[in-house]
């Protein structure tokens, strides 16, 4: 049996009036759906420094910080099936960090050449993300389950 790829989701978390979540959509790409911060752990990396590598890759943002880990989930991919195990985690952002903005991806790995449209969206959600990534936000805070009730009753 193949083992699962590992990877690393990050829920970049706001608080301003209201508790907000980074998140973004792939420019040009609309069927790639709005996410998280998401990606592979290197060999050797810690699923920390592999969550901060992501966000500062997929966003540019530098300034995020790790609060704590809040799941693991075994999932296959939703296109190739093949096996895969994400750990979720919980970042601060500071208050200041702008509301809106667009970042290129650069670099060698899969998103290179990407650009972002990176945005807060207040929590509670309104909406799933794509691959319902939106799934743990509750072990954060009971009350940031999305509001279409399909939140971590899921898993």
């Amino acid at each position: 049996m193949t083992s699962p790829r590992s990877r690393v989701a990050a829920y970049v978390i706001r608080h301003r009036a209201v508790a907000e979540v980074l998140v973004f959509d792939h420019v040009g790409m609309p069927e790639a759906g709005t996410q998280v911060p998401a990606g592979g752990v290197k060999p050797g990396e810690s699923v920390e420094d592999a969550v901060l590598r992501e966000v500062a890759e997929e966003t540019g943002l530098l300034t995020a910080t790790v609060v704590r880990q809040l799941a693991v989930e075994d999932k296959p991919h939703p296109e190739t099936g093949q096996p895969r195990r994400t750990t979720f985690l919980y970042l601060r952002a500071p208050a200041g960090t702008p509301d809106a903005w667009e970042h290129a991806v650069h670099g060698d790995g899969e998103d290179s050449g990407l650009t972002f449209a990176c945005r807060f969206l207040p929590l509670p959600l309104r909406q799933t993300l794509a691959d319902e990534q939106d799934a743990w936000m509750g072990r954060i805070d009971p009350r940031w389950t999305t509001e279409t009730g399909d939140g971590p009753s899921r898993h």
